[in-house]
């Protein structure tokens, strides 16, 4: 005996409010809708119009230091917590949740250079202008001396942990020291005739492999299992923070001099895989997202930027009237927001896609969403929501910087392309703007 039972889904005919339109089947049949391409284009207008009127990414700052924030550190599991070291030597520990400081103390007598959580999280090492290397408790509230201190015998820049063995290196004058958590002496020391090194950073896919940036121009590599250092490469002007993306080992974007930041892949050292070109002053820190598709970047002409990885101009850029030049940015590991120091003593804290908004969502609200997004993407070459996609409001400072440059750029290439038209046919070779700015290369 066979029984026939009518089933519907409530979610095709119950109203989620009493006040909620009632919902009516829809034919998809091309036939009957002729004028779909225009209410598409026309709903992906407003989208974007929408985007735009929705991006308040500045959540709110943290304040507290007494002098200019030097560097921050990320807890390796929590997400709520943040260290910060500042020009004054004190370090605090900061509980993002509730936008407060958990505890302060002087840690450094001078600048904190750089702060590095050890494997388990209970503790942290600071470096700071005073040559000293202290372990820190990070559990224990009252704790106000140091676990461990090591004299070094040279100024120490910056600070890295490896992911799973209980080794950190330093970096200075012109040494890589490697040390274990338990010695008070150098594992190991890495040279290459360099005069200072800048920073210094453990991969995170390929755990022995280093890099660092040295004050005469150069970015080496080091691998922790060889005596000495692997590759160098020579750039026209000096890199000041390097970051490895999380999920390509071979891939590292560094923030210049130039304004620029390039990303490189280590199997091919000679040119850039990109250039980074948005900002109008020195590069002073870059991190990667969780996902490795995008990082962000601080500049000294107080704006952070974030940028796509496989793409030459940053879709976002963060400035506040109040911000000055930036000394520290980071991206938070659940990939929703982004951390920044300056030097007017504040932390601020900023939603990693501006229009985004936080908390629960609707079922009809999230799938209101998606349909924006993906008509955003279907319509996105149209000149129109490109215009409106692409449009950014900066400070007048970087808007004329901006447009000094771009008289820079035009005017190298006219001079190069008369001086190639001039001359006989093969004797200026011709130079993409990514081999222009590497010297050389050693091995």
């Amino acid at each position: 005996m066979k029984v026939k039972v009518l089933s519907r889904n409530p979610d095709e005919y119950l109203r989620e409010t009493k006040r909620d339109i009632h919902k009516i089947p829809r034919n998809f049949d091309p036939v009957l809708h002729p004028f779909q391409a225009a209410r598409e284009y026309t709903k992906a207008l407003n989208a974007v119009k929408l985007e735009k009127v929705f991006a308040k990414p500045f959540l709110g700052s943290l304040e507290g230091h007494k002098d200019a924030v030097s560097c921050i550190c990320k807890h390796p599991s929590q997400l709520s917590t943040l260290l910060s070291g500042a020009y004054d030597g004190e370090v605090r520990i900061w509980s993002l949740s509730q936008g407060t400081c958990t505890r302060a103390f002087l840690a450094h007598n001078g600048i904190v250079r750089g702060i590095a959580y050890a494997l388990d999280g209970k503790h942290f090492i600071t470096i700071g202008d005073d040559k000293t290397i202290k372990t820190w408790d990070a559990i224990s509230d009252d704790e106000e001396e140091p676990i461990n201190t090591i004299v070094s015998k040279m100024v120490l820049t910056s600070i890295t942990h490896h992911r799973t063995k209980p080794i950190f290196v330093t970096c200075g004058e012109g040494l890589c020291h490697m040390w274990q958590e338990t010695r008070n002496e150098p594992l190991r020391t890495f040279k290459w005739g360099v005069d200072s090194l800048l920073d210094v950073k453990f991969n995170p896919v390929q755990t022995d492999l280093l890099a660092s940036c040295a004050s005469d121009r150069s970015i080496i590599l080091y691998d922790t299992r060889e005596t000495g250092p692997l590759r160098r490469i020579v750039m026209k002007l000096r890199s000041n923070k390097l970051s490895w993306n999380p999920m390509e080992a071979f891939v590292f974007t560094c923030a210049n001099e130039d304004y620029n930041l390039y990303t490189y892949d280590i199997r091919k050292l000679k040119t850039p895989v990109n250039v980074h070109m948005d900002h109008v002053e020195a590069v002073i820190d870059v991190d990667y997202s969780p996902t490795g598709r995008e990082f962000v970047s601080g500049s000294y002409d107080k704006s952070i930027r974030i940028f796509e990885a496989n793409k030459g101009h940053s879709r976002e850029v963060y400035h506040t009237r109040r911000m000055h030049r930036l000394t520290c940015v980071g991206w938070s590991l659940d990939n929703k927001y982004v951390i920044s120091g300056s030097d007017e003593m504040n932390l601020r804290i900023w939603k990693s896609k501006a229009s985004e908004k936080l908390g629960v969502l609707k079922p009809r609200e999230r799938n209101a969403l998606q349909v924006n997004h993906t008509l955003k993407e279907k319509y996105a070459a149209h000149p129109e929501i490109r215009r409106i996609a692409r449009h950014r409001q900066v400070p007048k400072h970087i808007y004329n910087a901006r447009a000094e440059l771009r008289t820079i750029r035009e005017k190298s290439k006219r001079k190069e392309a008369n001086r190639r038209y001039h001359s006989k046919k093969g004797t200026i070779p011709f130079t993409s703007e990514r081999e222009k700015n590497v010297v050389a290369e050693d091995s």
